[in-house]
């Protein structure tokens, strides 16, 4: 069987996600990455059979998005030239991580699609929302990447085709540790602001993931270090707790691990927004920005006693195991349950 895998590249979560979903899917036949986007601090380890700068999401200085820089990227014409030579009607199976593209081919060329992942998941109304839900943001996370079936991804299992998120190897095998140290992943903020914000914190000792710094910094209380996905990883595990945006794959991460919990969401990503509020009916500690008022609710945060935590119910195996009866190849004979007690019971 032929499978095309289509991979959001902005942001590090999507392309976090595939690495790890990459070798399960290997397991159903031959599978050729699209990956499209170009605001993204991690490389896919893997072989990408076709690339775009599609349409990604550029952020300020000062955590919110870039909306200018973002208008600067869109190019109609080739992006309308990519829908139309994107050969998608050559695959038995096209799944689609939230990558408008690949939709718009699949649209244009009647071929079926499955939309997988956590913007999936929005798909149902019973996910949470903010307060004040955003008409343009409802929108975009339920037409930016349309597709003939859906299977979701989130923190919780809010409808019956939402499944728990994906948990790297790494992590599900780790044994937490708190080594005292505060582990921050900002995206959206500069290496300045953050700066500005942690310094006078004297009593925390900090170790920020930047995108700005090409080697390890030692700024006071703060080590800044380069994005990577194995310091990473290390730091998250012995730290003592994590302050990050609110998307979804380090949140869940985090949760998983049993460690303390901070979000600030991404201003203007509504996506964001909803996560947000998720996590706090869960109890997470939401913080709203960077700003004179960010140590009197950091402090509390690092202080909390009670830790929300995650226990997903499905493998990454079993996960892929589900996402493969949903899209109905079985019936064909191409497949074979590798765990059909995660679809069954």
């Amino acid at each position: 069987m032929k499978i095309f895998y289509a991979v959001q590249a902005t942001g590090n979560g999507h392309i976090s996600r595939a690495m790890e979903l990459l070798p399960y899917f290997q397991r159903y036949g031959q599978v050729d990455i699209f990956l499209s986007g170009a605001n993204n601090s991690l490389q896919l380890d893997a072989a990408v059979k076709y690339r775009s700068h599609g349409l990604s999401l550029f952020y300020t200085s000062s955590g919110g998005l870039n909306y200018w820089e973002i208008a600067k990227q869109v190019a109609p014409m080739r992006l309308w030239s990519e829908v139309r030579h994107l050969p998608v009607e050559k695959y038995d199976l096209v799944i689609n991580d939230f990558e408008s593209i690949t939709s718009l081919a699949c649209l244009f060329k009647k071929v079926p699609s499955v939309n997988f992942g956590h913007q999936a998941s929005f798909i149902s109304p019973k996910v949470p929302r903010p307060e004040k839900r955003e008409w343009m943001g409802e929108w975009i996370l339920r037409n930016y990447a349309r597709a003939t079936q859906y299977v979701g991804l989130h923190f919780k299992q809010y409808d019956d085709f939402i499944l728990p998120p994906v948990i790297k190897r790494e992590i599900l095998q780790a044994e937490p540790r708190d080594k005292g140290h505060i582990t921050v992943y900002l995206s959206s903020y500069s290496d300045a602001t953050v700066r500005k914000h942690l310094r006078p914190l004297t009593e925390f000792r900090f170790q920020v993931f930047s995108k700005e710094v090409k080697q390890p910094t030692q700024d006071g209380n703060i080590l800044f270090l380069p994005v990577s996905r194995n310091a990473f990883n290390k730091s998250l595990i012995t730290c003592k707790a994590i302050l990050t945006g609110a998307g979804f794959e380090t949140p869940a991460e985090a949760l998983f691990l049993g460690k303390k919990l901070m979000v600030i969401p991404i201003r203007g990503q509504y996506e964001q927004s909803c996560n947000a509020a998720a996590l706090e009916k869960m109890g997470v500690p939401v913080l709203r920005t960077l700003d004179a008022g960010f140590a009197a609710m950091f402090r509390p945060g690092v202080d909390q006693k009670r830790k929300p935590c995650l226990h997903p119910d499905y493998s990454t195996e079993a996960i892929v195991s589900y996402l493969m009866h949903h899209c109905h190849l079985e019936k064909e004979g191409a497949l074979d349950m590798l765990y059909p007690e995660a679809v069954f019971n």
